[in-house]
């Protein structure tokens, strides 16, 4: 099963990656597939939605933390 995740880059300067990850995996592990960007501190986002649905097609387990990303910027309405 694969999972949509926020992979932490940047030690002191936090930037995070929306990679598309197995769930064996841990957090930093090796993910299969980019799918955008989180920059808190410019509260910049870069969000590749073709891919993103194309892994919400095939019925995949999203994150809350997630979930809840998406539901700030704005994309899902509640």
């Amino acid at each position: 099963m694969v999972k949509l995740r926020l992979k932490r880059c940047g030690r002191k300067q936090p930037i995070y990656r929306i990679v598309a990850i197995d769930v064996r995996s841990r957090r930093e592990g090796r993910d299969l597939r980019k799918v955008g960007f989180y920059d808190p501190i410019t509260n910049q986002t870069y969000l590749n939605l073709p891919a993103i649905l194309d892994f919400l097609k095939r019925a995949l387990n999203q994150q809350e933390q997630f979930m809840i990303f998406q539901r700030r910027q704005g994309f899902l309405r509640n």
